[in-house]
C-alpha cells in the first residue's frame, strides 16, 4: 500500500503524490515515513524532505518553517517555504 503524500508552502502546492518512503527533518532530527506509519505531528526543521516514489525515482525538496503529519497513510508536509530541487 502506498503512502500518500502532500508537500505544501505558503505560496503553493509543491509535490503530492503516492510514495513507498518518506525522510524529512523535523526539530528532533530525521523521521522516516513508510505504509503502515503510527500517527505522527511534529514541527519541521530547515532542510530537506527526500521522497521516493513507488517506481523508485526519487524527488527532494527543500523545506523550512512548518509541521508535518502523518496519520492513515496520508502525510502532510507544511511549511512557510519549500521548492523541489533541480
Amino acid at each position: 500500500m502506498a503512502l500518500t503524500v502532500t508537500l505544501v508552502s505558503a505560496e503553493e502546492e509543491v509535490w503530492s503524490g503516492d510514495a513507498s518512503l518518506v525522510v524529512a527533518k523535523t526539530v528532533e532530527g530525521e523521521i522516516g515515513f513508510m505504509s503502515g506509519h503510527e500517527p505522527v505531528l511534529a514541527i519541521l526543521a530547515e532542510g530537506e524532505v527526500r521522497i521516493t516514489q513507488e517506481d523508485g525515482s526519487k524527488v527532494v525538496a527543500e523545506a523550512n518553517d512548518g509541521f508535518l503529519s502523518m496519520e492513515r497513510d496520508q502525510l502532510t508536509i507544511v511549511a512557510g517555504h519549500a521548492a523541489l530541487r533541480s
